[in-house]
Parts: structure tokens; sequence; C-alpha cells
């Protein structure tokens, strides 16, 4: 794996339980296709990835909206994708408050409208998030495919576009801190769902597991 380590179930989230600002910083690596059981052992594949903080995981994500993509879920449980395996890159002694306003910083760096498969996908923000941690990258194997395409787009299909959480966004309070659910669009949506570039990578129906974290707001100050 190079950058890093496979680790059990037991060693994720926090590394001591007697202090709750040390945590394991971990890389949850997902399969979007069958495929990558073959192309996998080449080093090369589909993936999809999630960053495991304080015993929280969270990625980056596809929809309609100018608001934050970025959202939460249980470890290695993102729905609609197939878990492969978890990669340790290292051990961070931040709180939960600090981490918790950098995830929101962050998001606003990471709209859901503004997600590309080639160059600003879930493993473009996973990448982003543990070098901001860590110092560290992850592997080079989980964003090969976005780095072959960005040379020769030609060998991607259409289809292979955006990884879309085709539900609406919406805010309520979770343990003192704002995030945002998932709820079906229904009848008034406009995010076709016979799209094919929305199929392929879009997580199954009914996510309501998945929390989107709310961006940090900008302070406007004004000048007298």
């Amino acid at each position: 794996m190079g950058a890093g380590e496979e680790v059990s179930s037991s060693s994720s989230g926090n590394q001591n339980g007697s202090h709750s600002d040390i945590t394991n910083v971990i890389l949850n690596v997902y399969d979007l296709t069958p495929i990558n059981n073959y192309s996998y052992w080449v080093g090369f594949g589909i993936f999809h990835s999630g960053i495991e903080v304080h015993g929280k995981e969270y990625g980056f994500g596809a929809h309609d909206f100018p608001i934050s993509g970025v959202f939460e879920v249980e470890p290695k449980s993102c729905p609609g994708f197939i878990y492969r395996c978890s990669i340790l890159l290292g051990c961070i002694n931040m709180p939960f408050s600090e981490f918790r306003a950098l995830i929101e910083s962050v998001a606003s760096e990471y709209h859901g409208d503004t997600y590309h498969l080639i160059s600003k996908n879930c493993n473009h923000f996973t990448e982003d998030m543990v070098h901001r941690l860590t110092g560290k990258h992850i592997p080079g194997w989980i964003n090969r495919l976005a780095r072959i395409g960005s040379l020769c787009s030609c060998l991607l299909p259409e289809s292979l576009q955006v990884t879309t959480v085709k539900q609406l966004p919406e805010y309520h309070e979770m343990d003192g801190t704002e995030t945002l659910s998932t709820a079906s669009l229904g009848g008034s949506t406009e995010i076709d769902d016979t799209d094919p570039e929305k199929q392929l990578l879009s997580p199954k129906d009914g996510n309501s597991d998945i929390s989107f974290i709310k961006e940090a707001q900008m302070c406007e100050c004004k000048v007298p």
C-alpha cells in the first residue's frame, strides 16, 4: 500500500479512550465496481474514499446545489459503495471541537455542484484533509483513474462524471451542532434520474444515514 497500513476495526477511532483529543486518521476505501476485484492487484480501479476521524467518516459527494457536499456517515458504511479496506495514515492530537471547525471550513471549498470526477472528486477531498491533518498523502492507486483521465480523457466513458447524492440536503440540529440530512426530492426534482452521468456512482436510495456538514459562514466585516 505504500503510504499507510491496513487496520482492523479494533484500531479505528480514538487511539485511547482516556485521551479524547487523540485520534487516528484513517482512510476508508470503497469499490465502485466489481471489476476492482481484478484491476486492484495491478494498481488500478475506481474507488471512493472517506476519512475517519473521531469516530465518524467524512466524504465528498455531488448534488445540484451551491452548498456543502461534505457529509458524514458511520465508518465503513457509506451507502451505495462496497467497503474494501482501511488504511491508517497517522495519529493526531486535536480536540473534536477544533476538528469540527476545520471540517466546516473545508466544506465551504467543496460545494456539491462543484464535484468533478477528474479534477475534484471524493479522493481529492480525502487527500486534502489528510494532508492538512497529518502532512501525508493518500496512496496513489486510490485516485489513479482521475490522474490518467486528466491526461487522456478519451479513456473514460461519458457516464463517469459525478458521484451524485440524489437527495435534497436539509439542515438539522445534532448534538449541539448543525448538520444536513438528506430528504428525497420527489416529483418536483430537477435532477433527472435517467441521466446516465448521475447514476453510475450514485449512492442507493434511502440515504437517511448521510448527514451533510454545514460550511462555516464567512464573516463580512464592514469598513467604516
